[in-house]
């Protein structure tokens, strides 16, 4: 999606999420560990599902003033999905008293509730309006 995406800022946003990424497999990891059970991948349909319908969007919009606006709306579509389940783990760890793993959860899902709120702002302050004035 940063390859795709038209607007600088939001190919930053793109791109420093990407680094995110990587630390919250490294917290995953810890967590994992802290329960003593080794990670293990699993096939999420849902995400393969918004993971493709991003693809379409790069596909049909190619180049129009629209893509960086359907971009966003793809892209949000995984945060909140991310949001939701890192929300459930954390709550989960709470339960368990496992405040290691809390305190990992919490950091992967305020980073993603920023994402998430970055790329609300880059949508309201010029990524649908110029994705509108096109039309």
């Amino acid at each position: 999606m940063a390859k795709a995406a038209q607007s600088d800022d939001l190919k930053a946003a793109f791109e420093k999420h990407l680094k995110e990424t990587e630390g919250h497999v490294s917290r995953l990891e810890k967590v994992f560990k802290l329960i003593d059970a080794a990670p293990k991948g699993k096939k999420c349909e849902a995400i393969e599902g918004i993971i493709e319908e991003g693809a379409e969007i790069m596909k049909e919009f190619k180049g129009a003033p629209a893509l960086d606006a359907g971009l966003v709306s793809a892209a949000q579509a995984v945060e909140h999905y991310e949001i939701a389940r890192y929300g459930t783990l954390k709550r989960w760890a709470e339960q368990l008293d496992l405040n290691e793993a809390t305190r990992l959860l919490d950091a992967t899902l305020t980073e993603e509730k920023n994402t998430d709120e970055t790329l609300t702002e880059l949508a309201d302050s010029m990524i649908n309006e110029q994705a509108q004035a096109a039309e």
